[in-house]
């Protein structure tokens, strides 16, 4: 067996909520015996979708030695899951038959195995509008991906950081005049990223640079929460809070969560 990305759970800090078992696609995750268990080793595609679910920080993907994800197999489970009975499992297991992923929104081969990537076409709606030829960007600073950016760089000193993910300024139309004005910015794709190293960079921006406070940007897909919790991360190693903002958009463009200011945060 090869080394690879996998979930691993802490099952001292699951309290069996369950919040993470809807955001695996592959049904790799369920609830048993009242906590969070990893069924199987070759549903699981070491991607994190779950990883911003849990309010317990108790999943993390680690590196081990294990047999290589198996979608076709990952997706018979699923629709095992789904079909007559859905959800129940062996007696012996007593697994939590509420928490149940959701079905494939579209075929696998088209989209892959995140429910996020799922193909859609919006019914049109009214012009976004000109903009007046010429009219400025907000962004102050290059780069601004998050695995180039220099922690310490002079645009992040005393700053309010937009942590953005990649998709968010696509689907947002008033993106630079709503959150990106007055903000040093950085942005990640929390799906398709390798976020290693990207804890120590938020934490060398809150500890060293000064960072006065972070807006997070996400879009509304399961896979795309996971800049909250290396926000939390990033705090409880820098050993420094700062206020944070979240913000949820829909795929269509629509806000449909936002804290309104940066809040003060307290991690464990």
């Amino acid at each position: 067996m090869a080394v690879r990305k996998i979930v691993k759970i802490d099952e001292e800090l699951c309290n069996g909520c369950g919040l993470c078992v809807p955001s695996c696609a592959e049904g790799a995750i369920q609830v048993i015996d009242g906590k969070a268990r990893l069924v199987k080793d070759e549903y699981c595609d070491g991607l994190g979708a779950c990883l911003g679910e849990c309010p317990q920080g108790a999943i993390e993907i680690i590196e081990r030695e294990a047999p290589e994800f198996d979608e076709a197999a990952a997706m018979a489970h699923v629709s095992r899951m789904r079909g007559p009975g859905a959800g129940h499992a062996a007696p012996d297991h007593h697994v939590n038959a509420a928490h149940t992923p959701a079905a494939p929104a579209a075929r696998r081969a088209a989209t892959g195995s995140c429910p996020g990537a799922a193909m859609r076409q919006f019914a049109p709606r009214p012009s976004a509008g000109q903009p007046t030829p010429g009219t400025p960007s907000a962004l102050r600073q290059w780069p601004v991906q998050l695995h180039l950016v220099w922690p310490e760089a002079p645009y992040f000193r005393d700053a309010d950081l937009l942590l953005a993910a990649d998709c968010s300024a696509f689907a947002c139309g008033d993106f630079h005049a709503r959150f990106l004005d007055g903000r040093a910015l950085a942005i990640a794709c929390p799906k398709l990223d390798d976020p290693d190293g990207y804890v120590e960079k938020l934490a060398a921006m809150i500890a060293h640079a000064g960072l006065r406070s972070i807006t997070i940007v996400m879009m509304e897909v399961p896979c795309c929460h996971g800049p909250d919790r290396l926000v939390q991360l990033a705090m409880q190693k820098a050993n420094r809070q700062v206020p944070v903002r979240r913000v949820i958009v829909s795929i269509e463009g629509e806000i449909v969560y936002d804290e309104g200011e940066a809040v003060r945060v307290e991690t464990e």
